[in-house]
């Protein structure tokens, strides 16, 4: 009977090796805000996995209330990157909504960039954008949504350190 070896000695795969600057866990805070809601803060905590030598990034992220500690948003899902520089990322949302996003990797910026393709089960979104980006050793990002309403608007920023 074969055994397996325990996932610290599966080699990434070299798709990942671009992106494993991202492989951790972050934790830090961020706030948003929108033309149709009160501004908010938030901490936030990113996950982001090898899955055992295959072509993909498994993603968690929770969110919660700084004063309470309550729980607030939480997605999961997988990136995608491809030798050329492209990412595909799929995204799943505890509120219901699901996205399909690609983009691009820059290696020596340490930036992605990513543009809906879908944002599914959603009766207001239309499309959101996100840009991480590592920035002196930490993470930030935007993310941008644009609704029936309104058009492309920053929602959400934050600044995450690794732990």
């Amino acid at each position: 009977m074969d055994s397996v070896p325990p996932p610290s000695a599966v080699a990434l795969h070299p798709v990942i090796v671009p992106l494993s600057y991202l492989l951790g866990t972050w934790r830090g805070q961020g706030e948003g805000g929108y033309p149709t809601i009160n501004s908010f803060a938030y901490g936030e905590e990113l996950h982001f996995s090898s899955n055992h030598g295959k072509p993909v990034i498994a993603y968690t992220q929770k969110t919660w209330k700084l004063n309470s500690g309550e729980p607030m948003h939480a997605e999961s899902g997988y990136w995608r990157p491809k030798p050329d520089g492209t990412i595909e990322v799929v995204i799943a949302q505890s509120t219901g909504l699901v996205e399909v996003q690609k983009g691009t990797y820059n290696t020596q910026d340490k930036a992605i960039k990513l543009q809906s393709q879908l944002v599914g089960n959603a009766s207001k979104v239309k499309e959101i954008t996100r840009v991480f980006e590592l920035v002196d050793g930490d993470l930030s990002y935007v993310v941008q949504m644009a609704t029936n309403l309104t058009g492309i608007q920053p929602h959400l920023k934050a600044l995450l350190k690794k732990l």
